[in-house]
């Protein structure tokens, strides 16, 4: 095995790892009262579950670096032999679940010497340039190898060498042993599990990782996106923001054209994680008040007579809600990466499932949206929000603000705009925040919130779209927030107060928001490139307001990172219950 070198020294690795430093999200413990209360059949599922979770862990690292599971294993014989700075990589290599990542100011984590991270991440060669990536897709169009190239331009694929050329391989192929392995754990957990709903999905979904067809996957979404009243959930994420390599296609006239010719739309690879945990009712029943005005946010979306929606006023919401206590979070829902996910909306846009008649299912992380530490919210709020705004303030609003982003994914046009290449998720994420905001009003007159309840979703937002640091622009759900914040700022959203503080001008926000939503839906519809293009950056601005407020939250927050600590999962994955 290859000797590696690291990166990070003594010092930084210590200051990294330091409490401080270091944030900790808690995931359901062994004596829990959630999995306790489970009936044996459920617990013996919840077993299998992780089993197949941690396999998918392993499946995405590769995806995501060629190297991560070659370091893996050097950072594990090293600590074994009391190597205190592999000890130390190791720990921030477990919460990022990588080699590479990006901090919560913004700054690249590189663990090991000559590992960087690449556009196309572990799902192209890593030698593949941008441009060679593109003369060989138009050599090998000129050459009559179509389908070729639609295999290598599928969200599924593997991108590896093939002599001159190029060649795609659905992950499913690629990684045949790993994912018949999942899919006998799913089955024996379908076999002990109580929810025959519940387990008619995980046959279906075993059923799709042993064989590479796109249709299976579409079978068991389909069936995933309706279960509701279920004691137990199992998620398979497939989310493509992560590759930055297909997104270059647009920006290629000449091969843009000739992929149109051929019908293919090149769709950036999916990165692939793993949810497990145990349906939360209370949560959920809150969680559901808002399903039945989705029919009628739709009708209120921005130009919506030229598109179709997933949701419509004339069609009943297929979409699910469901809180989850979590237990584990593996591969790309797990990674620790400048933060982690609150929560999902599943399946994307661009997934089959959607075609064949499948809704969309919300699906909510207690443990990673509760905050724990209210003496350091008191410290950032006393630092930077105005103090007669202080009473409007409340993290649970942000969780309000949370569901409506969520839903704000299932609105607008059905099908995503991969013509915006890069720009695609960076534009979602901003319609889906907008979305939210825009029917705050709507939502209160129609009885969902109370005028109280506005007032502190209102403030909330906005306080908290300030960040700490600049983002890059691979950080599409940071870079949404600078952009919102300019917007606001330009068009007197919020102003700072003569001590450097936010304050929130309420009145103005909700209308700024419908604003910002009806531009984003039309770059969506128009699906405009360089519209596109110059809307982002217009509006990615770090301004000297931005970099004040910045610096007033790095003294009241230390965190770097995150990592995640699992105690029934590690448990269960031991045998240990």
């Amino acid at each position: 095995m290859a000797k590696f070198e690291f990166n990070l020294s003594m010092d930084e690795l210590e200051k990294r790892t330091n409490k401080d430093y270091l944030i900790k999200k808690k995931f359901l413990k062994a004596d829990a009262p959630e999995y306790l209360a489970l009936a044996n059949g459920d617990k013996k599922a919840l077993v299998h579950l992780c089993n197949a979770a941690e396999i998918l862990e392993k499946i995405n690292m590769q995806l995501d670096c060629k190297h991560n599971l070659e370091v893996k294993t050097f950072l594990e014989e090293e600590s074994a032999k009391g190597n205190k700075q592999a000890k130390l990589t190791k720990i921030l290599f477990d919460a990022q679940k990588g080699v590479n990542a990006i901090d919560t100011m913004s700054n690249p984590i590189r663990l090991i010497k000559g590992i960087d991270e690449k556009l196309g991440k572990g799902v192209y060669p890593e030698d593949l340039s941008k441009e060679e990536f593109h003369s060989v897709l138009l050599r090998m169009l000129k050459e009559g190898q179509v389908e070729e190239v639609r295999k290598i331009l599928t969200q599924r694929s593997v991108v590896v060498r093939k002599e001159e050329n190029l060649e795609g391989i659905d992950y499913i192929d690629y990684f045949k042993e790993d994912f018949a392995k999942m899919a006998d754990e799913l089955d024996k957990a379908s076999e002990v599990s109580t929810n025959a709903d519940f387990n008619e999905f995980l046959k279906l979904q075993a059923t799709a990782l042993r064989k590479a067809d796109p249709m299976l996957d579409a079978y068991a979404d389909k069936k995933w996106a309706t279960l509701q009243d279920t004691p137990l959930e199992f998620t398979i994420t497939r989310e493509n923001y992560e590759d930055e390599m297909t997104g270059t296609i647009v920006e290629n006239e000449e091969l843009s054209n000739r992929l149109k010719e051929f019908d293919i739309s090149p769709i950036p690879k999916d990165f692939l994680g793993g949810r497990v945990g145990i349906i939360n009712k209370q949560g959920t029943d809150a969680l559901m008040a808002i399903k039945k005005y989705l029919p009628t946010l739709a009708d209120n979306m921005p130009y919506k007579e030229e598109y179709e929606q997933t949701i419509s006023a004339d069609t009943d919401a297929k979409q699910t809600m469901v809180d989850v206590d979590m237990v584990m979070a593996s591969g790309d829902v797990g990674e620790y990466r400048g933060g982690i996910t609150l929560a999902e909306n599943l399946p994307n846009s661009d997934k089959l499932s959607l075609t064949i008649g499948g809704g969309r299912r919300n699906v909510y992380h207690r443990q990673i949206r509760f905050i724990s530490d209210t003496k350091k919210l008191q410290e950032r709020l006393d630092t930077i929000l105005d103090k007669e705004q202080h009473k409007y303030y409340l993290d649970e609003a942000d969780h309000w603000f949370t569901i409506g982003h969520e839903n704000a994914h299932s609105l607008g046009p059905k099908e995503s705009s991969e013509k915006l290449g890069k720009y695609r998720n960076i534009i979602e994420e901003n319609k889906a925040d907008m979305g939210s905001l825009a029917f705050v009003d709507l939502l209160t007159e129609l009885g969902m919130y109370t005028p109280e309840q506005r007032l502190q979703i209102i403030v909330t937002t906005v306080a908290d779209n300030f960040l700490k640091s600049k983002p890059t622009m691979s950080q599409a759900h940071r870079v949404r927030t600078v952009m919102q914040n300019k917007y606001f700022a330009d068009r007197g959203g919020y102003s700072i107060t003569p001590e450097g503080k936010i304050h929130v001008n309420i009145d103005k926000a909700v209308p700024i928001a419908k604003e910002m939503l009806a531009e984003i839906i039309r770059i969506q519809i128009d699906g405009d490139f360089n519209k596109a293009e110059k809307y982002v950056m217009d509006n990615f601005v770090w301004t000297d307001n931005m970099e004040l407020i910045a610096q007033k939250l790095q003294k009241v927050s230390k965190a770097l990172n995150g990592t995640l600590e699992t105690e029934l999962a590690d448990k269960l994955l031991k045998g240990e219950i």
